[in-house]
C-alpha cells in the first residue's frame, strides 16, 4: 500500500444550520479528506495553520494514519470561514472570509513526501497545484478539486493540471461552467478532453455521477434522517474515493466504482454532524455496514 498526499486547507469554520451553529470548529478541505481517508491508507498532509490553532484541533487531526510532518506552523492567524444553510442546505451562503495565514501559503512538500504513490490536490490556487506537481515525482494518480473562481480567475493555469490530472472530481456547476455547457454528458467529454480520463460530478442531494471511458456510473445520496451540516461532504467524498483506491490493488472501472460508493459513505457520515465529529469517531464495522446497505439499495 502507498503514500497518498493531500495538498489543501486546515482552517476554522464557524457554521449556522437549521439544526444548530458551531464557532471556530475544525474544517478546510485537507481536514475532512485526510480523516475520511486515513480508514483506508496512510495519508501525507500538506497545509498551514497559524499560531491561534487550538491544541485541541490538533489532536483530531493526529489520526494512526495521518503524517503531519508537513503541517506549518507560521505566526498569525489560521485561515477562517464564516457561512449559513437554509433547509435547503444545498449551498452555503459565505458570510465572511478570513485567509489569514493561507493567503501566503506556499506548499512546501517534505522531502519524505515527494514520491507519493498518489496525489490529491485540494481545492486551492491552481497555481499552487502546479507548483505541487513540481516538486514531486509523477504518481499513478493524480487527482484535484477546483472551484468556480479559479474556473473564471485562472482557467489557464487551472488548464495546465488539467493536463497532468488522471481524475477530477467537481460539482454539478462547477462542471457546467468548466465544459461552458448545460448537458452533463457532453459536459464530460469536453472536460476530459482537457486532460483528466475520469471526472467524477458531485450532485448533493441527488448523488453522484462518474464517467469513465466509454461508461457512466450514478448513484444516489445516502437517504438520512439526521443530516446536520454539509459542510466538507465533497472533501469526504474525495478521501474516501482517493483512500479506496489508494488501498486497492487496480484503478480500474470496476475499483473505481467501489471508490464511488466509499466516497459516498464517507460523504454521508460527515452531514451527520459538525466539523469532523462524526467521520472521526467512525469504526471499520460502521463504514463496512455502510456500504452493504448502499450495495442493497443500488441493486436490482
Amino acid at each position: 500500500m502507498g503514500k497518498l498526499l493531500v495538498v489543501g486547507s486546515v482552517a476554522l469554520d464557524s457554521v449556522k444550520t437549521p439544526f444548530g451553529e458551531v464557532t471556530d470548529a475544525l474544517g478546510g478541505s485537507a481536514t475532512f479528506f485526510c480523516t475520511a481517508a486515513s480508514y483506508f491508507t496512510d495519508v501525507q498532509l500538506v497545509a498551514v495553520v497559524g499560531e491561534d490553532f487550538p491544541p485541541e484541533h490538533l489532536a483530531v487531526l493526529q489520526r494512526d494514519r495521518v503524517d503531519l510532518n508537513g503541517l506549518e506552523r507560521r505566526p498569525g492567524r489560521t485561515f477562517r470561514w464564516r457561512g449559513e444553510y437554509s433547509y435547503k442546505l444545498n449551498e452555503a451562503k459565505t458570510l465572511d472570509t478570513q485567509l489569514n495565514v493561507f493567503e501566503t501559503f506556499r506548499p512546501t512538500v517534505p522531502e519524505s513526501y515527494r514520491t507519493p504513490s498518489q496525489l490529491f490536490l485540494a481545492n486551492i490556487d491552481p497555481e499552487l497545484q502546479l507548483m505541487v506537481l513540481s516538486q514531486v515525482q509523477r504518481p499513478s494518480i493524480v487527482a484535484l478539486d477546483t472551484m468556480n473562481f479559479w474556473i473564471d480567475g485562472k482557467i489557464g493555469a487551472l488548464r495546465k493540471v488539467l493536463k497532468e490530472a488522471d481524475i477530477l472530481i467537481i460539482n454539478d456547476g462547477e462542471a457546467q461552467a468548466l465544459g461552458d455547457n448545460r448537458n452533463l454528458v457532453q459536459v464530460s467529454r469536453i472536460i476530459r478532453s482537457f486532460g483528466p480520463r475520469t471526472l467524477i460530478i458531485k450532485r448533493g442531494e441527488y448523488g453522484v455521477a462518474m464517467f469513465h471511458g466509454d461508461a457512466m456510473f450514478a448513484l444516489p445520496a445516502y437517504p438520512l434522517d439526521d443530516l446536520k451540516d454539509p459542510t466538507g461532504a465533497g472533501d469526504s467524498f474525495a478521501g474516501g474515493f482517493m483512500g479506496f483506491l489508494a488501498s486497492a490493488s487496480s484503478s480500474d472501472e470496476q475499483s473505481l466504482r467501489q471508490a464511488v460508493v466509499y466516497g459516498s459513505v464517507m460523504a454521508s457520515f460527515a452531514v451527520q454532524s459538525f466539523s469532523v465529529d462524526r467521520l472521526a469517531a467512525l469504526t471499520d464495522e460502521d463504514i463496512k455496514k455502510r456500504y452493504i446497505e448502499f450495495s442493497r439499495f443500488t441493486t436490482f
